[in-house]
């Protein structure tokens, strides 16, 4: 009998020891997505919001990459002001309160 049934998916990744790695991969690739369809809403190339940003088209491929976890919130809050947004990343409770 799989031990995982019924069970939470957090609670899977966290007993595998990546919770959190896939937490904030997840985060980046949603980031990553939105700031992909702002610049299609807006027209935005990639090249003017490298110009926006102040920084290069290398590091705008990074920002948009959704695999590349490598990226500091504060280029991606850089590229979402290019755009005319902002990031807003807040501390929620593990688990809601047992009521």
């Amino acid at each position: 009998m799989n031990a995982n049934i019924g069970s939470d998916f957090d609670d899977f990744l966290a007993e595998q020891g990546i919770l959190e790695e896939v937490s904030a991969t997840a985060l980046k690739r949603v980031i990553a997505w939105q700031l992909t369809e702002a610049m299609k809403e807006q027209k935005i190339s990639k090249k003017a919001l490298a110009e926006r940003m102040h920084t290069s088209r290398t590091l705008v491929d990074r920002a948009l990459d959704e695999r590349d976890p490598g990226m500091t919130i504060a280029t991606l809050a850089n590229a979402a002001k290019a755009v005319g947004c902002r990031v807003e990343i807040r501390l929620l409770p593990d688990h809601e309160p047992v009521v």
